[in-house]
């Protein structure tokens, strides 16, 4: 584990692009069946490999463009023990994808020069992360995290994204276990049409218990996995919003159940999208983490950074 760059993650206040739509990408643009939805498993294809290989270095070259940091996001968003055994993985072979993609990720670093670059290790929900199912507690979060966690101990990953989650409980065991591998660790919940977690919490009260069950510990918040049409209107200059840093978007206004029903890919309006994320940040100058999710490309990448040099 590297924290040489960890004053980055704490003071995160320049501009900073980050991109998770890889998943989508692969399964609509490269036709490419996604097993589980897990997109780790592809790392073993050379042919795939190659293509999220590319992914990472043309998202390098689009901030080098615009001249802003970079994040870049481990493909193990599911790459746990009961996500891996729905596809048939045992404990060993996630460890070893668990490794493999975040060595990807330090080798398109190390050759692509020395723009600020993150690495970031990917966890997500134990259930669907759509939907707030077979709810944990903190301690039970913990418990079922912590191999994905002490594992990420052994490689160059900076910091832990806890990615699309619907409820803190969740949220705040994979905190505790991270600050027990002292691990800095961001927290991403996604939110419904009403900008509520799936579980109907308010993004307030949701950063308040994970806040006040980790002892704050997590470096910042975000939202994820949704358009910001859903939640715009959270934002109303209220001091606990100084905790969400990072805002990374949907290309579709479709709801999350919306989107389970879709047999082809909604990639929305990159122009429009990249005009509402500027002005989301125009209003609330403490987020500095941007980047799009499901259905997004370079095209609404490309936009956002656009509108937000612009803004």
């Amino acid at each position: 584990m590297v924290n040489h760059r960890r004053h980055l993650i704490e003071d995160m206040t320049i501009p900073t692009l980050c991109y998770t739509g890889i998943d989508t990408e692969l399964l609509f643009t490269h036709n490419q069946p996604l097993l589980g939805y897990a997109s780790y498993p592809l790392l073993a294809k050379s042919s795939t490999r190659a293509i999220i290989e590319k992914m990472y270095i043309d998202l390098i070259a689009l901030a080098k463009r615009y001249q802003t940091a970079v994040i870049l996001d481990a493909m193990t968003w599911i790459a746990s023990s009961q996500r891996g055994a729905m596809i048939g993985l045992n404990e060993h072979q996630l460890r070893d994808f668990n490794l493999d993609a975040i060595d990807l990720m330090a080798q398109v670093r190390d050759r692509c020069g020395d723009l600020p670059t993150l690495l970031s290790a990917q966890i997500g929900p134990r259930e669907d992360g759509y939907q707030a199912n077979n709810q944990m507690s903190a301690n039970e979060s913990l418990g079922y995290h912590s191999a994905q966690i002490d594992t990420y101990k052994l490689t160059k990953a900076d910091f832990i994204t806890a990615s699309t989650l619907s409820y803190p409980e969740e949220a705040a065991g994979i905190v505790l276990a991270a600050k027990s591998a002292n691990i800095p660790v961001v927290v991403s919940f996604t939110v419904e049409l009403d900008g509520n977690l799936p579980n109907g919490e308010s993004l307030e009260d949701a950063i308040a218990k994970v806040d006040g069950l980790t002892k704050r510990y997590a470096s910042y918040f975000m939202i994820n996995c949704a358009h910001p049409s859903h939640f715009s209107h959270s934002f109303t200059q209220q001091p606990w919003e100084q905790r969400i840093k990072g805002i990374v978007v949907n290309a579709s206004k479709c709801s999350h159940a919306e989107l389970d029903r879709c047999e082809t890919l909604d990639s929305g309006d990159p122009f429009s999208l990249g005009k509402e994320v500027a002005e989301i940040c125009r209003q609330n100058t403490q987020i500095s983490v941007v980047g799009g999710c499901c259905g997004t490309n370079l095209d609404h990448l490309e936009q956002i950074m656009k509108n937000l040099r612009e803004s």
